[in-house]
Parts: structure tokens; C-alpha cells; sequence
């Protein structure tokens, strides 16, 4: 599972129809990063339900430390990465918005496991993916989105801020990289076996 994840190249065969398949979830509030975590690893031109914010949109949800964003996912994001020729990985962006949350269960059904994205600079927009997959017993792991390549908090003091049970990976990243992304995704999968194991 920790072999390189297959490049995106031009004319690159499809994944064998005999490959075994995976779902994991990108999950996290809103603004975090999730639709461009899913989009800059992803094989495939992702999915996205990325809409325009309205003024009673914004109103909604709020803007605070994110006044410059001007979309947001109202249904989900999708994309797919291949191990190896294989094993696919389906990837599943929620929506960070609480209106939207009813999409969780159906996106979450079947996951191997979640990367919760947070922003230290709204951490709190962060707790209720946590508890979600918490509560549900669906193994996950938290990346700290460094926007602008900066590191606001440690490691262990947002593993604090965020109750994390004991053993929860927390690394950093940056979601635009897909090099930081894939070490996101295969950090998770080695922790999903080893909590299976």
C-alpha cells in the first residue's frame, strides 16, 4: 500500500478491471481546503459542486478569516488516484457547511477511513469532523492545511486543541502540493491498518 501513487501522465492505461477498490473521505469545515486536497491528486479531471457564494450564502455560513473565498461545495467533490495498477482509491470531499452536512452519512458509507482538514486559524470550524468520525468508529487521521506555507501551531498542541483520541496522526500539509497530498493519503492508509490490524 505505501508504493507510489501513479502520475497523472497523458495516455496512462486505466486502472486493471480486476483492481480492488477503496473510498476515503476528505472531510473538514468550511473553507479548509478539502476541494483542492481532492483536486491536486486526483487521475481524473475531479468533480466538483463548487457554486458561486450568494450574499445570503455568506450571511449563512459566515466569512470570517476566509473573506476572499467566492465558491463552495453544496453537494460533494470526487476523484480517483490508483496504487500501484490495482488498487483504486475513490476520494470523497464533503461540503464544510452545517446546511450541508446531511450529505456526510451517504458520502461516509463504506470509507476505509477520513483526512480531517483543519485551518489553525478557525480551528473550531474543525471539532464537529472530528467528533463525527469519532463517534462512528470510521478510523481517521488530521492534516493541518498550511495556508501560505505557514505553521500557526504545533503538532502536539493541536492534537490538544483538537481532543484527539490517543494515537490519531496529525501531520502537516498543504493541499495545493500533490506530493503533500499523497504523503496525507498514505499516512492514512497505514493508519487504517493499523488500526484493523
Amino acid at each position: 500500500m505505501a508504493s507510489e501513487i501513479s502520475s497523472r501522465a497523458a495516455g496512462r492505461p486505466a486502472p486493471s478491471p480486476h483492481a480492488r477498490t477503496g473510498k476515503i473521505v476528505i472531510a473538514g469545515g468550511f473553507g479548509v481546503g478539502k476541494t483542492t486536497m481532492v483536486g491536486s491528486i486526483s487521475e481524473i479531471a475531479p468533480l466538483s459542486t463548487e457554486e458561486l457564494i450568494t450574499a445570503p450564502g455568506a450571511d449563512a455560513d459566515g466569512l470570517a478569516g476566509i473573506e476572499g473565498k467566492t465558491t463552495t461545495t453544496v453537494a460533494m467533490d470526487f476523484g480517483r488516484i490508483t496504487f500501484d495498477s490495482d488498487v483504486v482509491i475513490y476520494l470523497f470531499g464533503t461540503p464544510g457547511q452545517n446546511r450541508f452536512w446531511f450529505m456526510w452519512d451517504d458520502l461516509s458509507r463504506g470509507a476505509l477511513g477520513a483526512v480531517v482538514l483543519v485551518d489553525t486559524r478557525r480551528l473550531d470550524v474543525s471539532f464537529a469532523a472530528v467528533d463525527y468520525f469519532e463517534h462512528r468508529g470510521i478510523p481517521f487521521i488530521v492534516a493541518v492545511n498550511c495556508f501560505e506555507g505557514v505553521q500557526h501551531e504545533a503538532v502536539e498542541e493541536i492534537s490538544a486543541a483538537l481532543d484527539l483520541p490517543p494515537g490519531t496522526p496529525v501531520l502537516l500539509c498543504d493541499a495545493r502540493q500533490r506530493g503533500s497530498t499523497r504523503r496525507v493519503l498514505l499516512a492514512l492508509l497505514e493508519h487504517v491498518m493499523d488500526v484493523v490490524a
